[in-house]
């Protein structure tokens, strides 16, 4: 008897939400807001999808009730403020830290075993900001960023290549956004490298606009995606209690892996009942390890701002 909550009833959260319902992945499911009632009627819309494409998954709303999230196994949180165009994920810092703070101290309060996905802007200090107020072990407290990033990627090869996007396969590394690391020589089509598929400069520009994909959707819409981070929120909750140990690409705490500390980055993973199971080290050439430092100074930058704004203790 699998519970999962979902924290953030917005875009993102509601359709992740969705997802998760739709695939049965767990028994109930909470879905949880600050918003008077918006959980409540996101909720009942979504439920009221069960008798038409036959799932038996329970959702539910609660209005800032956390007592109604006791004791979930997974606990995916994408409260926050969404990016509004020309604002940097930096900008969002101080508001979201609070914001997710908040939230972590309730979902510990009443699920103190859960595994907590963080999908919350800037993902990866808020990942950070997180993983210090939880107290538990990092296996147990990781972002989703690469799953989107490397969907994205491999979105812009199938259109390139004419193919099914089935058949890609990627490895994304570093920060969530513009210092991400896509990894060519990784990335393949039904086994075949992506680099005798696809000439140089046009994989160049296929990166390059997936470093940028967040920032193409909010230019064209006026706000953040959902459709794929919510669904790339819920493969990581799936991989998770189906004990499936798929290898996906993760915001996770380094202690050493990479030749990097005490930073939130994005690597490959092994997913599955415990959180991360493994973390996977990559031999990475000069040029993908030089990028990777980058990202990951990057990133310890805003990680440095959030400590000195003393949302959590340090």
């Amino acid at each position: 008897m699998s519970k999962v909550t979902v924290v953030g009833a917005g875009n993102v959260g509601a359709t992740c939400a969705d997802v998760i319902a739709h695939k049965e992945l767990c028994n109930e499911l909470v879905l949880v807001d600050i918003k008077e009632n918006f959980a409540e009627g996101k909720a009942l819309d979504i439920w009221q999808t069960a008798p038409v494409d036959m799932y038996d998954t329970r959702i539910t709303g609660s209005t800032a009730d956390y007592s109604k999230t006791a004791n979930s196994d997974v606990v995916v949180i994408t409260s926050g403020l969404p990016r509004k165009p020309g604002m940097s994920r930096d900008d969002l810092i101080q508001t979201n830290a609070g914001i997710v703070k908040s939230v972590t101290e309730n979902i510990i309060k009443y699920s103190p075993n859960a595994i907590i996905i963080v999908v919350s802007n800037p993902l990866d200090v808020m990942t950070y900001c997180a993983f210090l107020t939880a107290k538990i072990d990092s296996s147990r407290v990781f972002g989703m960023a690469g799953i989107l990033d490397t969907a994205r990627y491999r979105a812009f090869l199938a259109t390139e290549l004419n193919c099914s996007p089935k058949d890609i396969q990627a490895v994304l590394m570093g920060g969530h956004g513009d210092t991400m690391v896509p990894l060519p020589r990784y990335t393949t089509v039904a086994g075949i490298p992506v680099t005798e598929l696809v000439a140089e400069d046009k994989l160049n520009a296929i990166v390059e606009r997936t470093k940028k994909g967040g920032g193409e959707i909010v230019n064209l819409l006026g706000t953040s995606a959902w459709y794929a981070p919510g669904a790339a929120a819920a493969q990581m909750v799936e991989a998770i209690l189906r004990d499936q140990k798929r290898i996906f690409p993760v915001c996770a705490w380094l202690q050493g892996e990479y030749g990097l500390k005490d930073v939130y980055l994005g690597v490959p993973v092994v997913l599955g009942k415990n959180g991360i199971e493994k973390i996977i080290e990559l031999k990475l050439n000069d040029d993908e390890k030089k990028l990777l430092n980058e990202s990951s100074v990057a990133v310890k930058e805003v990680m440095n701002v959030l400590d000195n704004l003393n949302q959590v203790p340090a």
